[in-house]
């Protein structure tokens, strides 16, 4: 159902699909389940927030010693995110303990205290041997201005293991733009603050190779994208206009104009939505990275945690149990 996929050096990614890609963020995935989640925003610079360096206030007057660990986030100073985004920090080694990092953790939303929480989970970004979301319970206020503190600096990260730096972080959110796809109607409506602005015919998965159903992030826009087919298949290569990113293992909302008479009708794709020439260019323009999609009625499982931003597919109190690091 989810394929393979080289990334470009323009940081492109060459997926696989014909109605649809099926591929991964730059990393192949494995097969079992927690496989690990891949940023593939490429309209998030690897900028690592605000960092402090190895000064921090909060810092216990005897700081723990050990094997430094290196905290570096993935969103950048000043970005401005969709209400779905989760704040992601990465961390250089495989942490133990991450009781310090969660005690030290300080977010406000609109100057206001907020009360999340981080899960952890194996990361696949080269030089990241683990990842943590930090998420509300509910999906972030619109238009609201969001700033992390982070200062871990010389804080225990487990035996034998210390972070040696502190970060902050000052992100907002634009609109409250929400998608909802239904494989039933095939349609795809949009919302702004809950006012209607798109409503699109779209044709989903086939059978054989269902849309994942329930909630996705959008985590990438490319105007091109190459898809490929897998080894072994009947050999296609597409270069697909208009395409948003919602899994790392290839889901996208993206151009299909060799599928017009299916679209608004039947799904056939391999897995992506497929949107008319128009419909998808105009998408593209107004979706940003972090907004909101929910599927239904698709045949499909619903979207894995690890899968991309998978994380609204999990419980309030599954996600505040801490995932590995639980």
């Amino acid at each position: 159902m989810r394929w393979i996929a080289t990334v470009a050096a323009s940081a492109a990614v060459v997926l696989l699909a014909a109605a649809c890609s099926s591929g991964t963020s730059g990393q192949a995935l494995p097969a079992t389940a927690g496989a690990p989640s891949v940023n593939g925003s490429a309209a998030s610079p690897p900028t690592h927030g605000t960092s402090s360096g190895n000064t921090s206030g909060s810092a216990p007057s005897t700081p723990a010693s050990g094997r430094p660990v290196h905290v570096s986030l993935l969103e950048a100073d000043g970005g401005v995110y969709g209400i779905g985004m989760p704040i992601i920090a990465y961390v250089d080694h495989a942490i133990t303990d991450a009781s310090a990092f969660d005690r030290a953790t300080a977010v406000t939303v609109n100057g206001r205290p907020a009360s999340g929480a981080w899960y952890w989970q194996r990361s696949g970004r080269a030089g990241q041997a683990l990842e943590a979301h930090y998420r509300l319970r509910n999906y972030w206020p619109a238009h609201a201005s969001i700033h992390l503190d982070l200062p871990v600096t010389g804080l225990s990260a487990g035996k034998g293991l210390v972070f040696d730096d502190s970060l902050t972080l000052s992100i907002a959110t634009g609109a409250a733009n929400i998608a909802t796809v239904d494989g039933g109607s095939e349609r795809m409506t949009v919302t702004s603050d809950g006012k209607t602005v798109f409503s699109f015919p779209v044709s989903l998965g086939a059978a054989s190779t269902p849309t994942y159903g329930g909630t996705k992030i959008v985590m990438e826009k490319d105007r091109v994208q190459e898809m490929k087919n897998n080894p072994g298949e009947p050999f296609y290569d597409l270069q697909v206009p208009w395409s948003v990113r919602l899994t790392n293992s290839g889901e996208f909302v993206h151009s299909a104009s060799w599928n017009g008479g299916n679209i608004g009708v039947r799904s056939t794709s391999h897995g992506c939505t497929n949107l008319n020439v128009g419909d998808a260019q105009r998408y593209f323009s107004f979706a940003r990275i972090g907004d909101v999609f929910t599927y239904t009625n698709t045949g499909g499982p619903t979207m894995p945690s690890w899968d991309g931003y998978g994380d609204w597919n999990l419980s309030w109190p599954t996600w505040q149990s801490g995932g590995v690091l639980a």
